[in-house]
């Protein structure tokens, strides 16, 4: 009986043991967490700006910690709060861990700070609970502090009823607001209180931080899978560590670049590197084909073209040395990115950027996803030929379409005396085989035995021959005899129209403008009539306005009186401004006071009839 009792006790006791060994692992957040100013990650500035406010007793009685999640804000609250109250503060202002109150606040028992969850707490009922509680001046320390977190979700109402207990709080009360939605804060609130704006950390801060870790943990990882869960983190550092504990319980404490990029579901940088090498070299087949393994292995589309948005961001920053400290990849990595950014030109990677900026918008409206992406990949594999060709539009066409050499250019190039020639390859059939010299002594003589006889130049331009291919082909422009128009060429080509005089009576010039009047609608031509003058037609205008309107319209008018029968080719018609006229128009009534004025001046009885029946006029 002895013997089978003794197993099951000791059993117990092992399962216990393991029980409390278990519940006493704590996460890297919290266990890791600093407890001093010179423990913060990549907060150097803040926590220098505060070390000082406290050396020379200048703390402000309200702050405002502001920043992205898991960059430290509600730590470096805490560590303010502790250390002002702190007994036995070190020459560097860092909490002692020794005196009462820094043992209280260690074991979360101090009496001189609160904290307080404004997600839960944000009624007005919440606030007038705090603000009861800050009435009463501490017991033991010099400061009750009161740390407010996610203060954004607090309520209009629970704001305003805070307004005057945070502009003027007692000597003893310190506030520390925290949250990630600066904007969401009243202003009111946001002028009250110190703000200190927090940053994300930087890639090779939170990789120092982890590498620290894993001594302290005798954890063996690899500076790269450090990097990735680094960058995966985004400025995180609780992030980077939460994704630090779950890789090491699945590496099982070896913490390796291809374990890292599993557990995460990361494309590997080897895939980024022989995409673009592929896309370098104009292998669209290659490219098509990888990122088809791509998908095969389970990533999405949007997450390759991000990726390699990224990579070739990264590329173009390799291309300045100005530039390189904005990389953040490891250091055994930097010289492969700097051996393909002298392979990849400049313009090749800002225009796949903004090639894959477009997919980007478009991967989440379009139906057909991959297609979208292919069809990104295709135009960056050959952004380098259409460059060359936007360079040397010539080398892109084909044989047939280039220049012809310099035999057949001094062919064309030679005309005949007695008549200008047209360079084309429209009419005339060129000879095969013959020299320059003597093609043009072919030309010269129509009843040459080798050639063809060569048509009349008027037939010439009426019936060109058939064309034959590879045919030079030559057209003859003839000196045709001039006839009387009222147009003539310039040796310039430009076209001048002879002056015609009207011969015309004015009835008929009336009669169409009068017509082209009843279908213009703004009005400008029924308030005017034309006149003859020495064979030109004057119409007086009573202002500029009107004569541009109609200078406009003149265009119209000569049509309309051409297919009424009265030709206006040639005729001069110009728009004279009459003063009469323009004074005329200044005169007539434009309200309904003038109107009424005038009417009064015309016939003085209408005032008389208004004023015995006592009318009222509303102009």
């Amino acid at each position: 009986m002895i013997e089978y009792s003794v197993t099951p006790i000791q059993s117990l006791n092992h399962s216990i043991t393991q029980s409390l060994i278990t519940m006493s692992f704590i996460v890297s957040a919290r266990k890791y967490r600093p407890a001093k100013f010179e423990d913060v990650v990549g907060q150097k500035s803040i926590t220098t700006t505060l070390k000082n406010a406290i050396k020379n007793d200048k703390l402000a009685q309200s702050f405002l910690f502001c920043g992205p999640r898991g960059v430290g804000k509600t730590t470096c609250a805490r560590i303010l709060a502790k250390v002002i109250n702190c007994e036995n503060l070190s020459d560097n202002f860092e909490p002692c861990d020794t005196c009462g109150s820094c043992s209280s606040f260690n074991d979360n028992a101090s009496f001189n700070i609160f904290e307080l969850d404004a997600a839960s707490n944000n009624s007005v009922d919440d606030i007038r609970n705090l603000i009861e509680q800050v009435r009463f001046a501490p017991q033991a320390g010099k400061y009750k502090i009161y740390i407010i977190d996610e203060v954004h979700m607090l309520s209009t109402a629970a704001f305003n009823a805070f307004l005057k207990t945070l502009e003027e709080p007692p000597s003893y009360a310190i506030f520390i607001l925290a949250t990630t939605e600066k904007h969401k804060i009243l202003a009111t609130i946001l002028s009250r209180c110190q703000t200190f704006d927090f940053t994300r950390i930087k890639v090779k801060d939170m990789v120092e931080h982890l590498q620290y870790i894993c001594k302290d943990k005798q954890i063996e990882a690899e500076e790269a899978a450090l990097h990735m869960i680094a960058q995966k983190a985004d400025g995180g550092l609780r992030d980077a560590l939460s994704i630090f504990d779950r890789i090491s319980s699945f590496s099982d404490g070896a913490l390796t670049y291809r374990g890292v990029i599993e557990a995460l579901n990361i494309l590997d940088y080897d895939y980024y590197f022989k995409v673009t090498d592929a896309l370098l070299s104009q292998n669209h087949t290659d490219v098509l084909l990888m990122f088809d393994h791509i998908l095969q292995n389970g990533f999405e589309g949007d997450n390759f073209i991000g990726g390699l948005a990224s990579h070739f961001r990264d590329l173009l920053i390799c291309k300045d040395p100005k530039s390189v400290e904005l990389l953040e990849v490891p250091q055994t990595l930097k010289e492969r990115y700097y051996q393909q950014a002298t392979q990849a030109p400049g313009s090749f990677l800002l225009s796949a950027l903004n090639i894959i900026s477009q997919c980007e918008i478009n991967y989440k409206t379009t139906n057909n996803k991959r297609l979208q992406v292919e069809l990104a990949l295709l135009k960056i594999t050959y952004i380098t030929a259409a460059i060359q060709v936007a360079k040397n539009p010539a080398a892109s066409l084909p044989p047939t379409t280039q220049q012809p050499s310099s035999e057949k250019k001094n062919l064309v190039e030679t005309p005949r005396k007695d008549v200008p020639l047209n360079i084309s390859k429209e009419e005339i059939p060129q000879p095969k085989a013959q020299s320059p010299v003597k093609t043009r002594h072919a030309l010269s003589q129509p009843n040459h035995p080798t050639t063809q006889p060569l048509k009349s130049p008027r037939n010439l331009l009426q019936t060109p021959p058939p064309k034959n291919e590879g045919d030079i082909t030559i057209t003859r422009t003839i000196n045709k005899p001039k006839q009387t128009t009222d147009k003539e060429e310039t040796k310039e080509g430009e076209e001048i129209i002879k002056e015609v005089k009207f011969e015309a009576s004015l009835e008929e010039l009336e009669k169409v403008w009068k017509a082209f009047a009843q279908t213009e609608t703004t009005g400008n031509f029924e308030r005017t009539s034309p006149k003859i003058v020495e064979g030109k037609v004057n119409i007086p205008v009573s202002g500029a306005v009107q004569k541009d309107v109609i200078d406009r319209k003149m265009d119209e008018f000569r049509t309309f009186a051409a297919k009424e029968g009265l030709s206006l080719q040639g005729v001069i018609i110009q728009c004279i401004i009459d003063e009469t006229k323009k004074q005329q128009e200044a005169a007539k009534p434009v309200t309904d006071k003038d109107r009424y004025l005038l009417m009064v001046q015309q016939n003085p009885k209408i005032k008389d009839l208004v004023e015995k029946f006592n009318l009222t006029i509303s102009y």
